[in-house]
């Protein structure tokens, strides 16, 4: 598969284009706002096939594959738990161009999508989804709190990303409305569009998860939320008391430690260095808390080493990483399915970049069921009431934008 076409590109994408097709997935590179995309499936691969193009996703309980835990709740979502394709072709925007990648034997189909793509385009408002039920009631979940506090305090773990979900049903759905919306409201720099037959996920993640470039790998653990507030002045203040908060720096530097810990599996020896601790940075309706962790791999070490290393995320799990996801499983009222898990690709040069699969409501065309999941870092100073707080934050931030006001 080889560059075939070089287009001029506005930024402007018609998400409707990727209609007819049963498998893709699109996702953002970072706050430029390129895109890379990968459409149909000429193969279907349990793991990425070195030497080639290759899209999919790691759900979050391939952790019973990498490390002795199992799961006490069934699955819902639906998607398997590592899927990756070989698309008939691949799409790259950036940089005022689009640049196509397929083989003569798709050409035409795919200059055809492309075109369709990247037209001036106007997308219906999707109807919102309504009629969300909790799974977690908030009593609950203060209970569950406290139940994880008692385990910190025991010193069984320093900090636990604890989730909660909700779900809801509505047949006829339009997602590709819908993720036109969510980028229109809040266009994160990791966000994905996927599809895997009748499932989608819709993804505003702001957070990455690895990327690999040339032998040499980048994390970026995300822990620490403020909101973000239409007085300047006020939303300042807010992203400094978020610098300074001690418990947000806390979360923050535990999520570093765990990651550095997993890159020095892979990486070759004093290579794994921090080159940002802690900075805050703004998104649409949130200001976030990243740290950014660098690393050289080892020769011979590829990027799905790196990923089988490092995964699921620090960020998603908390430290003692392996006690953490333990109590996860006893604690939460349901299994986590892709949340927490990473959409992303690799590319025939051994590259790769994967996302944080937050911020990312999942839809069940044949039945209907949407669902969404939430979740903070509990640590020793947490306050569950305010804990339950950030957790509403981030669905709100998902909810608001399709149209869900309530």
């Amino acid at each position: 598969m080889q560059p075939t076409a070089r287009i001029p590109w506005s930024g402007a994408l018609r998400w409707r284009a990727l209609e007819p097709y049963p498998s893709f997935l699109a996702r953002r590179t970072g706050a430029s706002g390129g895109w890379v995309i990968g459409v149909g499936a000429k193969e279907v691969l349990e793991a990425p096939r070195p030497g080639t193009w290759c899209f999919g996703h790691l759900a979050y309980d391939l952790k019973n594959n990498l490390e002795p835990l199992t799961s006490r709740l069934p699955d819902e979502d639906g998607f398997p738990l590592s899927r990756w394709c070989v698309p008939l072709w691949v799409v790259e925007l950036g940089e005022g161009q689009a640049i196509l990648h397929t083989t003569a034997e798709h050409r035409e189909e795919a200059l055809s999508f492309l075109e369709a793509l990247i037209s001036s385009f106007s997308e219906p408002l999707v109807a919102p989804l309504t009629g969300w039920q909790v799974r977690t009631t908030r009593e609950r979940y203060l209970q569950q709190v406290e139940r994880v506090l008692h385990h910190v305090q025991r010193g069984d773990v320093y900090e636990l990303n604890y989730c909660t979900g909700r779900t809801t049903h509505q047949l006829g759905w339009d997602p590709f409305a819908g993720f036109a919306q969510l980028m229109a409201a809040n266009p994160a720099p990791f966000a994905a569009f996927y599809r895997v037959d009748d499932l989608f996920a819709l993804s505003a993640s702001p957070e990455r998860y690895l990327l690999v470039e040339d032998g040499h790998v980048l994390a970026q653990p995300m822990k620490g939320t403020r909101r973000r507030h239409a007085d300047p002045v006020e939303d300042a203040r807010l992203a400094s008391e978020l610098a300074s908060d001690p418990k947000e720096r806390s979360e923050n530097i535990m999520a570093v430690d765990v990651m550095r810990n997993d890159l020095s599996r892979v990486a070759a020896s004093r290579s794994v260095v921090v080159v940002e601790l802690c900075g805050v940075h703004p998104y649409p309706h949130v200001h976030q808390m990243t740290s950014t962790i660098r690393a050289r791999l080892r020769e011979g070490v590829s990027a799905w080493d790196a990923v089988l290393a490092s995964f699921p995320m620090a960020s998603m799990t908390g430290a003692p990483k392996l006690r953490s996801m333990q109590l996860i499983d006893e604690v939460e009222d349901m299994r986590r399915g892709l949340f927490s898990g990473t959409l992303g690709f690799f590319t025939p040069e051994g590259n790769a970049d994967l996302n944080v699969v937050i911020r990312t409501l999942t839809y069940d065309a044949r039945t209907g069921r949407a669902a969404l999941l939430t979740g903070s870092a509990i640590t020793a100073s947490s306050v569950p009431d305010q804990e339950w707080e950030e957790c509403e934050l981030k669905a709100r931030s998902v909810l608001n934008a399709l149209g869900d006001v309530g």
